[in-house]
């Protein structure tokens, strides 16, 4: 039987532990295009990154993985030179990978002050007929909220003061999320996007992919939302560095 994408998404990861080297033919070995930076690009850099591995390192637990027409994006918690929380997507052509993006993230060492972890929480995908309308829900969240500073619509997006948090640094409840915010801006640590560059869903599970400022440091942002009833109730976050280009190890862009 035909492996679904999805299927192709999880056993190519998997085989970062495993070392097994069947789901590679999933890749077009002609047009693999890397979005890592801190990978050479084509299935060459892959297999070079995979070689640099120490031996037996790797831990690979696909927690969520959903597809949009012919992306698929996964949620991961890895050990890769190190444990690491990550968001990948995969673009297929053809039913062959063509192209990859990811966002990593370093896994903290306890819960964060509501005891969630970077990738607990609810796994169940619903809502299948609403993908469309919770794409343009949480793109229209980003843009006011995170891009523009329009806080005055921060409510609108919420069912009151229910909402669960799995960013390391913040607390559950929208209270929770503007008190964190105000303390950051009395240490002068600010947080600013400046563009969205991919919004993909399914169902409930929309992930979007930005670029901005945490901190002064140019970052991108992957952001997965829990979307219900029209209300964001549940998220989930990556934060990396975006390195400066002389170290990129591609000419592919973050984005």
């Amino acid at each position: 039987m035909e492996m679904s994408n999805k299927q192709k998404v999880v056993a190519l990861l998997k085989s970062i532990e495993t070392g097994d080297t069947a789901p590679i033919a999933d890749i077009n070995p002609t047009k693999y295009k890397q979005h890592n930076l801190a990978v050479a690009d084509g299935l060459a850099g892959f297999g070079a990154a995979l070689s640099a591995l120490p031996p037996n390192s790797a831990r690979v637990n696909t927690v969520r993985v959903f597809q949009d027409g012919d992306y698929v994006f996964a949620h991961t918690d890895y050990n890769f030179f190190g444990p690491k929380i990550g968001f990948d997507i995969f673009k297929f052509e053809d039913g062959k990978i063509v192209e990859h993006w990811d966002n990593l993230q370093e896994t903290p060492t306890s819960p964060n002050p509501s005891g969630h972890t970077m990738i607990d929480g609810e796994l169940a995908l619903t809502e299948l007929e609403n993908t469309a309308a919770n794409k343009t829900l949480v793109e229209n969240f980003i843009t006011d909220i995170l891009v523009n500073g329009d806080m005055g619509k921060l409510a609108g997006y919420f069912d009151g003061d229910n909402y669960i948090q799995h960013n390391p640094l913040v607390p559950d409840k929208l209270s929770g999320l503007g008190k964190t915010l105000a303390e950051w801006a009395q240490q002068g640590i600010t947080m600013k996007y400046d563009k969205i560059h991919m919004v993909l869903g399914e169902g409930n599970f929309v992930l979007a992919a930005s670029e901005g400022k945490l901190a002064g440091k140019h970052s991108s942002f992957y952001d997965l939302f829990r979307v219900q009833n029209g209300k964001i109730a549940e998220h989930w976050d990556v934060i990396e560095e975006i390195p400066s280009k002389e170290n990129w190890q591609n000419n592919n862009g973050k984005f």
